[in-house]
């Protein structure tokens, strides 16, 4: 009996000693730190769901193809701009971008939900960690404010992507400094950032993608605009405030239209910036989501293709 016992005993010892072992050998994923608090991921995600703003650009830059992504931008097709066209396999089911239908999103099945550049709500950020862990925006960032970045360390530790991230931080960096290396004149000069939506223009303010594009190539945003921010990435302008954009370099450009308007508007262009040659009105469309994108992809596609204008009217 001692020996039947004692083989028994032996025997769940066994058992509870491969359990532990198949218990300390699962992998762990990545604990990202955002502003609703710390958020661990599942190791190596399968089913990335993008909803943030360039989200599915960061991720496809890191070589992961999201099944499901937010067409910020209203590109259409695989809901990215040509920068990153051809690096899916096939399209992603394109979803909502401010107004979500939760419902489908539990139906893909995501392993995680990237959501590091939205409006903060907290509402959201609750009702998709119901579905997946969600990487939200980091702690102390204004709304649409996650720098690209500080989105790349998101994305890139949330899918284990975390060499491949640095790898890009370090190529869009020199990049900025190799403009700023070959167009010494940008430095010192003040900048004004502006939009025409709706009849009406507003500015960017530090924080906002194409604010901080123009200060890493060399320009100080315009100090008065600056002084202007309250909270937000961008303020309006009444029609007696256009004269804010008024700087060393101006550059202004459409949402939801075309640039006949800006090109006509006697307001603007009597601007001492516009007379002197100092106004750029950006009119392509992949040059303007480029520049607003705030993506790895996109920043570098706007590199090439913007520094030129802006050196032109220097």
């Amino acid at each position: 009996m001692r020996k039947l016992i004692a083989t028994v005993l032996a025997a769940a010892l066994l058992v509870s000693a491969c359990g532990q072992v198949e218990e300390t050998e699962e992998p762990r994923g990545a604990t990202v730190k955002t502003m609703f608090g710390d958020v661990t991921v599942p190791a190596d995600p399968k089913r990335v769901v993008a909803l943030g703003w360039s989200d599915a650009e960061t991720a496809l830059a890191l070589g992961v193809r999201p099944v499901a992504a937010s067409d910020w931008l209203a590109f259409g097709g695989e809901g990215v701009g040509p920068w990153a066209e051809g690096r899916y396999d096939e399209p992603p089911v394109l979803l909502g971008t401010q107004e979500l239908d939760y419902e489908q999103i539990f139906e893909l099945k995501p392993d995680v939900i990237l959501d590091t550049r939205s409006d903060n709500s907290k509402e959201r950020f609750d009702e998709l960690s119901k579905i997946a862990p969600t990487v939200a925006p980091p702690a102390g960032v204004v709304a649409y404010g996650t720098t690209w970045r500080q989105q790349l360390e998101l994305v890139s530790t949330a899918l284990g992507k975390e060499a491949e991230g640095d790898k890009l931080v370090k190529q869009v960096e020199d990049s900025f400094a190799d403009v700023r290396e070959q167009h010494p004149e940008f430095a010192g000069k003040s900048v004004a950032v502006g939009a025409y939506f709706s009849e009406k223009y507003g500015a960017y303010v530090r924080g906002d993608a194409r604010a901080d594009f123009m200060e890493s190539i060399g320009f100080t945003l315009k100090p008065r605009i600056q002084e202007l921010a309250s909270g937000s990435f961008y303020i309006d302008l009444s029609r007696e405030q256009v004269e804010l954009l008024d700087a060393d370099l101006t550059v202004v450009f459409p949402i939801g239209s075309d640039a006949s308007a800006i090109k006509a508007d006697r307001v603007l262009n009597q601007l001492p910036s516009a007379k002197a040659g100092h106004l750029v009105v950006l009119e392509d469309l992949n040059m303007i989501n480029a520049f607003s994108s705030g993506s790895v992809l996109g920043t570098l596609y706007a590199i090439e293709n913007t520094v030129p204008l802006f050196a032109d009217a220097v």
